[in-house]
């Protein structure tokens, strides 16, 4: 499946992804304070192929989606089902502000594998903007130094997972329509939640669910949005833009809950957003080869 190639295209889907994660993050918030974190995933996933089918009917049917890779499409989606939980575990031993921080090293690993097996070049301007992006995290969440515990590696290794999952996605989407990565994450995860999700299973307050169903369906959409991008741009392009959901996320929790908006947070932001600006810039044209 051929795109032509598109920044602008991708930066509007990018923009989907960063809204619909935004609402996710505060409704994830809501839910996992009464539901656990293994019912709110499979509880989306099960709702997302409901929402999922209408557009599976208007695309032709369930015929559409097969594919040749299925391998490649379980590998990527265990991995991303995993580090999910890897980070969520993470919270629990060491400050949300290590978590961050430590996951936002994803895009140096996802960067790094495009460009060895996807043969993605690595400009100038890439680079910038992954550093200037790091840097930014770094001063908004400003992470206490110390030993390296188990949870900064239990962060770590899901921030590589989270990496491994954004380049198998990039190489996805060289084959196969962004509505068929998306049913086949909500399917695989799905099945790989569904005998721990029955082992935890207790039944939350009635509101819990208003919140869990904003979770089904910005989280469907949200990878919709992210695939979509992907076809039109390179990961090392389509990644750094996922740098704004950190601002974006403490300004949320500013408006929501009252959490404080420093001048480390502006700054941060501020860094962020140049480091996309600059991603945004056109790359040189090869070289051409010698006849």
């Amino acid at each position: 499946m051929t795109t032509p190639p598109s920044k602008t295209m991708a930066a509007l889907w990018m923009t989907g992804w960063l809204s619909l994660t935004l609402v996710m993050a505060v409704a994830g918030r809501e839910a996992v304070r009464e539901m656990n974190v293994f019912q709110v995933q499979e509880v989306r996933s099960l709702i997302g192929l409901c929402l999922l089918y209408p557009m599976i009917r208007r695309a032709g049917g369930f015929a559409t989606l097969k594919t040749t890779r299925l391998p490649q499409h379980i590998a990527r989606n265990l991995i991303h089902y995993v580090s999910q939980l890897g980070w969520f575990f993470a919270l629990t031993l060491i400050p949300i502000g290590q978590v961050v921080a430590i996951e936002f090293t994803m895009p140096i690993w996802t960067a790094i594998l495009a460009a060895s097996f996807l043969s993605e070049r690595m400009t100038s301007w890439k680079i910038a903007a992954i550093v200037l992006g790091l840097v930014g995290v770094i001063v908004i969440v400003r992470p206490a130094t110390g030993e390296i515990n188990q949870g900064q590696l239990i962060a770590l290794g899901a921030a590589v997972g989270f990496g491994v999952s954004m380049a198998l996605v990039k190489s996805l989407t060289r084959t196969e329509s962004a509505l068929a990565v998306l049913f086949w994450m909500l399917v695989v995860q799905s099945v790989a939640g569904f005998l721990p999700t029955l082992y935890v299973w207790a039944w939350p307050p009635t509101y819990v669910w208003g919140w869990v169903a904003v979770i089904s369906v910005c989280g469907t959409f949200a990878h919709y949005c992210l695939a979509s991008a992907m076809r039109y741009a390179d990961a090392t392009v389509v990644v750094p833009m996922d740098f704004l959901r950190v601002p974006l996320t403490a300004a949320a929790g500013w408006l929501l809950y009252s959490e404080r908006l420093d001048g480390w947070t502006v700054l941060g932001a501020a860094l962020i957003l140049f480091g996309n600006l600059l991603n945004l810039k056109p790359a040189p044209p090869a070289p051409a080869r010698a006849p």
